[in-house]
């Protein structure tokens, strides 16, 4: 395993992004690795996948602000959603296209030259390359839906075909997702549970095909969830015929990618916090005075208590108090492991899905209320909670299905009707805590919780929490006709346009 480690910080990228420059040598590196193994080609796009999702870093991923599960102290600015000093799109941008889906796509070229061993038979040999591919093919299907839920139009059917296209086009995000959902159709088809995938490389299910092939169909189930609201026929099939082919139900199944206890490939959180001696990220009043209101069981492992055993949170934008030290609760320790895993998709999100598919009226086996409990049951059982302090949250009035949102909690005066919206939208944003990027897009989706923000926040954001990142810069500079033509066909380029799933 630490072999497998050390090559994720030593390969080097194979491909590009979809920006790129009109020098005819801007595309060469004399220090590329050519001969890298497709094996090491998917540790590597995983990691950086995981990382992506996972850092912390105000320079790469700030969204932690954005829902309000963190404030900041000494430095306001990414809390205020300011995206441009540190060019936070362009990272996020070229992250996904270049080193995740460069190297999938490189680590498929590579496996189409491969020779089968005399030791392996054709039908073996057959099986086990067309599930190699298959988990690739599912893994940029993830990647991209990433892509579109940040920005809106992307490019799509003409990205990383360079040098054939150096500067494509941006396709409708209407017209994407139902793309994918085709696409992960056709892999999950190809994904043969008799045959054997990647022997290494594979950091997540170690090459276990019945896995890949649970979480693409959770992967689909999350694809139909976004649509309900636009395109309610697309999302019923997608999300029912999920179910019905097996989705990810147990956190035994959870998608994890294990960092190691040393650097430089520990946790990014450790990284940023521990390893970097960071103590001026402080867990946010929205979310903490939330969980102190219903005695959330949760609050100690996601919060270090106050010396009198309280939990306070710092003001979200606002640059809070010093000495932060002991002013605020600060990130509970168990996120904070050097090796703590990092998360592609787990099981009580799957249930959350379930339950707002339920509530629909979608045929998915079970009620709103089954799911809605069973996905706190799994969320406090994946942190370590007991079952009789789970049992005594569900039972909460403020909490339970039957009552939940219906009673107004001290600041968060609620909307008095109770709708499935408002009990799934909190309980999964508090599930989602140390999941900044699928907060986003819960809350994005369900309009809930309700959010605030701080009214220094840049004039750009028009007074309300960001809906969207804008384009990358270098976009609007080497791609610019494409870049001025997407950003026209959305609306503009701009914090406050919805992505086309998210109804308003």
């Amino acid at each position: 395993m630490k072999k497998i480690f050390l090559s994720i910080v030593t390969l080097t990228v194979l491909t590009l992004s979809s920006c790129v420059s009109d020098n005819e040598n801007f595309n060469d590196d004399s220090k590329k690795a050519y001969d890298a193994s497709a094996e090491s080609l998917l540790t590597n796009a995983q990691k950086e996948l995981t990382d992506q999702l996972t850092t912390p870093s105000v320079n790469n991923n700030p969204l932690r602000y954005y829902v309000q599960y963190w404030a900041a102290t000494l430095y306001t600015a990414e809390s205020r959603y300011n995206l441009i000093n540190r060019t936070i799109p362009d990272t996020h941008w070229t992250k996904l296209y270049q080193d995740v889906l460069g190297n999938l796509q490189t680590s498929e070229e590579v496996l189409s030259k491969e020779t089968k061993p005399a030791t392996v038979s054709d039908s073996d040999w057959a099986k086990q390359q067309q599930n190699k591919v298959a988990i690739l093919e599912v893994l940029r299907v993830y990647t991209y839906q990433i892509l579109v839920d940040t920005f809106g139009d992307v490019p799509y059917t003409e990205s990383l075909q360079n040098p054939k296209i150096i500067l494509p086009k941006y396709d409708n995000d209407t017209e994407i997702y139902p793309k994918l959902i085709t696409r992960l159709n056709a892999a999950i088809a190809k994904l043969d549970t008799s045959g054997k995938s990647f022997n290494t490389g594979d950091l997540v299910y170690k090459g276990d095909v019945a896995s890949w092939k649970i979480f693409a169909n959770s992967l689909k189930l999350k694809l139909g969830t976004n649509l309900a609201d636009i395109s309610p026929a697309l999302a019923k099939t997608t999300i029912e015929e999920a179910y019905n082919a097996g989705v990810l139900l147990k956190n035994l199944e959870n998608a994890l990618f294990v960092y190691a206890s040393f650097a430089p490939n520990y946790n990014p959180i450790f990284d940023n916090l521990i390893a970097s001696q960071r103590n001026d990220f402080v867990p946010a009043t929205t979310i903490i005075d939330r969980m102190n209101s219903t005695s959330d069981p949760r609050r100690p492992i996601f919060f270090t208590p106050m010396a009198d055993g309280s939990y306070k949170g710092g003001i979200p934008g606002a640059q809070n108090a010093l000495p932060y030290e002991s002013t605020y609760s600060h990130v509970g320790d168990a996120i904070k492991k050097p090796a703590a895993p990092g998360v592609l998709l787990e099981a009580f999100e799957v249930n959350f899905y379930l339950a707002e598919a339920a509530a629909r009226g979608y045929a998915v086996g079970n009620t709103p209320e089954y799911y809605y409990k069973k996905a706190i049951t799994l969320s406090c059982e994946f942190w370590g909670v007991t079952p009789e302090d789970t049992n005594t949250y569900l039972t909460n009035p403020q909490v339970a299905y039957t009552t939940a949102a219906t009673t107004p909690i001290a600041g968060f005066p609620g909307t008095g009707t109770g709708t499935w919206q408002e009990k799934i939208g909190y309980q999964e944003w508090i599930a989602l805590y140390n999941r900044s990027f699928q907060s986003w897009t819960a809350y994005r989706r369900l309009d809930f919780p309700i959010l605030i923000s701080h009214p220094r926040s840049v004039a750009a954001s028009e007074g309300k929490v960001p809906v969207r990142w804008t384009y990358p810069s270098e976009e609007q500079t080497v791609n610019g006709t494409n870049w001025q033509a997407a950003s026209t066909a959305i609306g503009g380029d701009k914090l406050t346009i919805h992505i086309f799933w998210d109804k308003f």
